[in-house]
């Protein structure tokens, strides 16, 4: 059994199984895909929004003072949790360059608050690599473990900010997994499906925006 690649901490939700991979944990995401005027990618904006299921059970983690809610310092917390137990998951973030895999930085925090029942997660990754407006980019965010689903509710959850990115040609691909799977069985083998963290092939199935500039 693997902890939640969210939150390492014993009370957390049921741990995940690479052996089942399938998502316990459900979140609905917004992404800002942000360029300046020397026509480079300069960061990622995340917004995460938690089930209830899930979100009651952070409540029941970091609720130091039985409270029955989240306070400043409960928040903060969870921020500070998250973002050390992402590192290894490039933060959900997956950025492809003209073909070539981009690595995050870790961002400076994670910023954590609770409103109607739910979770949310706010922060910002800048590429680890220069991105040139340049050639063909794709950027999502994506649980390799399988263990959370990130759900883009529409394609304006997925927004180019700056003149010169929006320049660009572009479109948000939400992958239809029986195809991905029809397509690629010479590839996807056992390894994948017991262990998805141990390949790259779990990125094919994440929803994205591409960019052809």
């Amino acid at each position: 059994m693997k902890r939640s690649p969210l939150f390492l901490t014993a009370a957390a939700v049921l741990a995940p199984c690479a052996a089942l991979a399938h998502p316990h944990i459900f979140a609905e995401a917004r992404l800002e895909i942000v360029a300046d005027s020397t026509n480079q990618i300069t960061e990622l904006r995340n917004v995460w929004r938690f089930d209830e299921l899930f979100s009651a059970s952070v409540v029941m983690d970091f609720d130091k003072n039985s409270n029955a809610q989240l306070d400043p310092d409960e928040l903060q917390e969870v921020g500070q949790t998250v973002l050390d137990s992402l590192a290894e998951y490039n933060y959900y973030t997956t950025i492809t360059d003209n073909g070539k895999t981009i690595k995050v930085n870790k961002p400076n925090e994670i910023t954590a608050d609770y409103k109607d029942g739910q979770l949310l997660l706010m922060f910002a990754v800048k590429p680890a690599e220069a991105i040139p407006l340049k050639g063909n980019m794709s950027f999502g965010v994506y649980d390799p473990t399988m263990y959370t689903a990130m759900d883009f509710p529409t394609d304006g959850d997925l927004v180019a900010v700056g003149d010169q990115l929006n320049a660009c040609e572009h479109k948000v691909v939400r992958p239809d997994p029986d195809e991905v799977l029809a397509q690629n069985q010479a590839s996807l083998t056992d390894a994948f499906f017991n262990d998805p963290t141990g390949t790259d092939m779990s990125k094919m199935f994440a929803t994205r925006i591409e960019f052809k500039c």
